[in-house]
């Protein structure tokens, strides 16, 4: 015999105990199987709990290394695109500080050479320099051929 029919002979004997029991006693027995069954059923409740809270506590451990080591893995990109930005910023700082110098090597050229230099910020016209649209001259005051000198006269 296996365990399920030991399990069901026990169950048909104490159905025909139940039976055959006076009444105050079988109160005491419904009383005495629902306090074991509640006892029963509260501690499978509490080890399946228990066992949720485990596997909840290991997921939450192997997720915390996961971060951890994702975390390491992008600060290491970050200080090597941080470091290859700084590179390629002393290149453009170091072209642009030859660039300085050829240009005010050629300024000083121009300036033996007495040719035209660079404006400055002080040159440059401002509004109050630019003519008004009644400064502009108009169809009447444009020179035909008939006002040019020929060059007999």
């Amino acid at each position: 015999m296996d365990k399920k029919d030991v399990e069901k002979a026990a169950l048909k004997a104490g159905k025909k105990i139940i039976d055959h029991t006076p009444e105050p006693v079988k109160e005491k027995v419904k009383e005495k199987a629902k306090e074991k069954f509640v006892e029963k059923t509260e501690g499978k409740l509490q080890e399946k709990a228990n066992e949720a809270s485990e596997k909840l506590q290991k997921a939450k451990e192997r997720n915390a290394s996961k971060v951890h080591g994702k975390g390491e893995d992008a600060k290491e990109k970050l200080q090597d695109v941080l470091l290859s930005v700084k590179n390629k910023l002393s290149d453009v700082k170091e072209a642009g500080e030859n660039f300085q110098e050829k240009v005010s090597s050629s300024d000083d050229k121009e300036k033996s050479k007495n040719k035209r230099k660079i404006k400055g910020a002080n040159q440059i016209k401002k509004a109050t320099d630019i003519k008004s649209s009644t400064k502009i001259k108009s169809s009447n005051d444009i020179k035909s051929s008939t006002d040019l000198k020929t060059m007999g006269s």
